[in-house]
């Protein structure tokens, strides 16, 4: 199996308990949250220069192809087993999806830690959903 083909179905990440580790108290939030889901500085760099990269061509009107890639793994300065594996770890975090061969940026990710963080909220503390 190649890498580009790789499942695609879920990332892992970083959850910090204390409130000073908290992502919006980071100078920079976006590379705290890269760092939490990449382990490494330079990938989260990397992967932070992707996503802009995504979102810039996605508000000019000109989406980012999927075809584009060796374009981007000169830009990005990856191997593309580097590439692809940071790309799969991306959409498996719901944070960009592929459709129709074009890359976007998705709100899976942020969908999906609200509805954790509201089953914690409501269902294991009792809290009511109102107040979270």
């Amino acid at each position: 199996m190649k890498v580009k083909e790789a499942p695609k179905t879920s990332a892992s990440i970083i959850v910090r308990s204390a409130s000073n580790a908290r992502i919006t108290q980071s100078k920079n939030p976006f590379l705290e949250l890269m760092r939490r889901v990449f382990r490494n500085e330079e990938l989260a760099m990397k992967a932070i220069r992707f996503i802009t990269i995504i979102d810039e061509r996605q508000k000019s009107g000109n989406p980012l192809k999927v075809e584009e890639w060796e374009k981007i793994l000169e830009e990005l300065e990856m191997a593309r087993s580097s590439f692809y594996s940071m790309r799969n770890r991306l959409i498996g975090a719901g944070m960009i999806s592929v459709r129709n061969g074009e890359y976007r940026l998705s709100g899976v990710f942020s969908r999906d830690l609200v509805d954790m963080a509201r089953w914690w909220w409501t269902v294991m503390l009792g809290h009511d959903p109102e107040t979270l």
